[in-house]
């Protein structure tokens, strides 16, 4: 989600401009952080479907596949 995203839905909800722009830091940050909650509960996962797929996938293929998603998602998070 962007910071555009995330101003859109402070109108939404009911945030004035001027509050915006006096939070705008706090809502970047905000939005950062469970940005890299997502990501890490998103890795996780498939740290663990990968951890399954080992147990039934002998030549590995679908575990090296899963693995390397993860480790996709983590890497959006160091860009």
């Amino acid at each position: 989600m962007t910071i555009e995203g995330i101003i859109r839905m402070a109108k939404q909800a009911g945030f004035a401009d001027e509050e915006i722009d006096t939070c705008q830091q706090i809502f970047i940050h905000f939005a950062k952080l469970v940005a890299q909650h997502e990501r890490e509960a998103c890795a996780k996962d498939l740290d663990e479907a990968s951890g399954a797929a080992k147990n039934v996938d002998p030549q590995g293929f679908v575990w090296k596949a899963v693995k390397e998603c993860a480790d996709a998602i983590r890497a959006r998070g160091q860009a």
